[in-house]
């Protein structure tokens, strides 16, 4: 039995579910709910991040279920580690986490809806996705040569530091994007800036990807389109990620590389034998056989 089950509902799954089963379910709601595509559920995202967190490590599961997520935060299991929600979904999708992406630019995770199907044969889907690129007129630089000033409020960096008195003798350092240059640590005059771009340094382009999908492919896998994510001036390009997504199918499941298949029969074919045609994810017809007495 568990304390409570606030983690598990909130990835809408049982206190029984299975590491691939939370897995499953993380992955659909964190591509449901992600700042990129819904901005306005950042908080929804963070919960969903921080339960998976808690559930997908083998120790703080035990410790949840036993105090729930007050024995979490008293540090039951060694103390809470709630990382930042987009570590998590970088680290579980591949992205390698916050010193990563200071490198290079944030990777873009497309989830793909394939049939049994397409895993069992292959496939090739076309998906068009929106990206970023560098501004090709203006190199990005957002203008023209020699006319970019470092901004004076933040001296170049992007950010303005504040000192926030709290009470006599303590006080609280707070650092906000710089107001004047939106954190570019740049600035440009309205009538130097691109045209193309209008100073932003980037456009948005429209791209159509091929996705092949090869034979025996699983739920949940990864097909990574290296350096093809957003650009940004100064970073290397990040990758798009395509994350397939198994539709159920209404005859055949699958258990790691095996189709099961559930089948009534009347009882006189359980005693009599019978002989029934199945149709194969290829297009094969197999014919089944049972002899007279074989079934219970």
């Amino acid at each position: 039995m568990v304390k409570e089950t606030g983690f598990y509902d909130m990835l809408g799954v049982k206190p029984s579910a299975s590491p691939e089963e939370l897995k499953k379910a993380y992955r659909k709601l964190a591509l449901k709910y992600h700042p990129d595509k819904n901005p306005t559920e950042g908080e929804k995202f963070k919960q969903i991040s921080q339960a998976y967190e808690v559930l997908s490590d083998a120790k703080k599961r035990e410790v949840y279920d036993r105090g729930g997520e007050k024995a979490i935060k008293e540090g039951g299991s060694g103390g809470p580690s709630f990382g930042s929600p987009m570590d998590i979904f970088d680290m579980f999708f591949g992205g390698g986490g916050r010193i990563h992406r200071e490198r290079r630019g944030k990777n873009v995770v497309h989830q793909l809806t394939v049939s049994l199907e397409d895993l069992y044969n292959g496939a090739t889907r076309k998906l068009a996705v929106q990206k970023n690129i560098i501004c090709e007129k203006c190199e990005g630089r957002g203008g023209r040569k020699g006319v970019i000033e470092v901004c004076s409020l933040c001296r170049g960096v992007g950010v303005q530091v504040r000192l926030h008195h709290l009470a006599p003798g303590m006080v609280q350092q707070i650092s906000t994007v710089c107001a004047g240059c939106q954190g570019q640590g740049q600035r440009l005059g309205h009538r130097d800036r691109c045209k193309a771009c209008a100073g932003r340094k980037i456009l948005r382009q429209k791209k159509i990807l091929e996705v092949h999908i090869d034979k025996g492919m699983k739920d949940g896998q990864k097909i990574v389109f290296h350096g093809e994510g957003d650009q940004e001036p100064g970073l290397e390009p990040g990758d798009i990620i395509i994350v397939l997504d198994q539709r159920a199918h209404p005859v055949f499941t699958r258990q790691r590389e095996d189709l099961i298949m559930s089948m009534e029969l009347q009882l006189v074919e359980s005693l009599c034998g019978f002989q029934k045609p199945i149709k194969t994810l290829d297009n094969r017809t197999l014919l089944i056989t049972s002899h007279p007495g074989c079934l219970p």
